[in-house]
């Protein structure tokens, strides 16, 4: 069970420094400070005939593919861990030991986690990353998969 502590542990860890990144790479995406001011172009004569681009919105069909793929996996995740702890594991995640004492805790950590990435998701959303507003459901699914093959791989 100690492994399966430190999967958790790890999970965690990989998930808050992608955040960062991510994060990071969002907040970095103006001009820097002593940039020089862009040189103003004169009008082109072309004229589109084409509409342009609608962005898509946030409860979109992947969208809601991917947050339900979150979900599933997320409950997938506490019936292993549920399981695990039950049989005599201990949780070896320091943020997630706090909630693990009982299954209702352990349940309001899931749903915190699926809260924080839809929330994250719609931060990206609104500040116009839709790439990252999707990547953050990837990147919860894969460890969320991957918590859950190494806990039914380690009974």
């Amino acid at each position: 069970m100690t492994s399966l502590k430190s999967a958790r542990a790890l999970r965690s860890a990989a998930i808050v420094t992608i955040t960062a990144i991510l994060s990071s790479l969002a907040w970095g995406q103006g001009p820097a400070p002593d940039a020089p001011a862009p040189v103003v172009q004169p009008a082109s004569a072309f004229v589109s005939l084409t509409p342009p681009i609608e962005q898509h919105k946030f409860w979109d069909r992947e969208n809601s593919i991917l947050f339900a793929a979150s979900a599933a996996l997320s409950v997938a995740d506490f019936a292993v861990t549920r399981a695990n702890l039950q049989s005599g594991g201990k949780e070896m995640n320091p943020l997630v030991r706090v909630f693990g004492t009982s299954s209702a805790g352990l349940a309001a950590n899931f749903v915190g986690e699926n809260a924080g990435v839809i929330g994250l998701s719609y931060f990206f959303h609104k500040t116009g990353h839709h790439k990252l507003e999707r990547v953050v459901s990837m990147v919860n699914i894969a460890g969320s998969a991957g918590a859950v093959s190494f806990g039914l791989a380690s009974r």
